[in-house]
């Protein structure tokens, strides 16, 4: 990769060898990205909102993330103390920070995912052939 320089954590821990990886565990686990893009895009929203707009996660689910997230400091959940009770949901500051990085990622997705597209189909195409290790 001309021009681009990828930090360096020497030997060591093979957990610590990456020093991203504790941020691609953090924000790109199922369910995240979408949890964190529906709030940032749409603002504070109750729980059936949330469900509604990410149509194919389980309430299950869509709680245990919102949990994460929450102990995370990236989500910020709001309970209101009426008749019915309300909670709502809201991407934090911290939360907000990594707007520059999907950003770039979805730059870097418009400029490339057709070339990974066409890879894959390369790929996809090329004879069978056995490998050894």
């Amino acid at each position: 990769m001309s021009g681009t320089t990828w930090p360096s954590q020497g030997d060591g821990d093979p957990e610590q060898a990456c020093p991203i990886a504790p941020v691609v565990d953090l924000v790109f686990s199922r369910w995240t990205t979408p949890i964190l893009w529906a709030l940032h895009e749409y603002g504070r929203q109750r729980f059936v909102e949330l469900e509604r707009r990410l149509v194919t996660i389980t309430p299950k689910v869509l709680t245990q993330r919102l949990r994460q997230l929450e102990r995370d400091g990236l989500v910020l959940r709001t309970y209101h103390a009426e008749v019915p009770p309300r909670v709502e949901y809201e991407i934090t500051e911290l939360g907000r920070s990594l707007a520059p990085l999907f950003a770039g990622l979805a730059e870097w997705s418009a400029g490339h995912l057709d070339r990974v597209e066409q890879a894959r189909q390369d790929y996809d195409a090329r004879p069978r052939v056995p490998r050894g290790r």
